[in-house]
C-alpha cells in the first residue's frame, strides 16, 4: 500500500509532487536507470523540452512493459541541462502525471553523458504484488 503525506510540519509542495509516500505490504518495485529523451531509433530532439517529453514517455513505456502505470510512480529525480522555463517544464511534467504526485527531485546540472543530452531522469515505482 501507498499512502502519500505531506506533513504540516514543513513548507506546502512547491510543484506538482507530494513530500513523502511510505510502502507497506507485500509490494513489487520497479527501478529505471536515468531515461533520456531519444526515440527508439535514436532519435535526439534538440529542443530540451520535447527531450524531457520524450524522457517521460520512455519512463511511461518502461512502466508498461513492467505491467505498471504513471499512478505506481514513488520517485521521479529530473537532472536538466540548460534553461528550462518553469511554467513550461512545470506543464509537461503535469501532464504526464495528471493528478498523481510522486516525490520529486530536480537538478540542473552542467552536463550529462554527451552534450546532445539535455535531460535524463530517474524513476521509481512500486504496485501491490499480485
Amino acid at each position: 500500500m501507498k499512502n502519500s503525506r505531506n506533513p504540516g510540519s514543513i513548507h506546502p509542495p512547491v510543484a506538482p509532487y507530494v513530500h513523502q509516500i511510505e510502502i507497506t505490504g507485500t509490494n513489487r518495485w520497479l527501478t529505471l536507470s536515468g531515461q533520456l529523451g531519444m526515440d527508439v531509433d535514436g532519435t535526439v530532439p534538440e529542443n530540451p523540452l520535447e527531450q524531457m517529453k520524450l524522457a517521460l514517455e520512455n519512463i511511461k513505456r518502461n512502466l508498461e512493459a513492467a505491467e505498471m502505470e504513471v499512478n505506481d510512480l514513488t520517485k521521479l529525480v529530473f537532472y536538466l541541462v540548460g534553461d528550462f522555463k518553469a511554467n513550461q517544464r512545470r506543464k509537461i511534467i503535469s501532464d504526464f502525471l495528471g493528478e498523481h504526485l510522486p516525490c520529486t527531485t530536480m537538478v540542473y546540472v552542467v552536463a550529462l553523458a554527451t552534450p546532445v543530452f539535455k535531460v535524463e531522469i530517474d524513476a521509481w515505482a512500486c504496485k501491490e504484488a499480485k
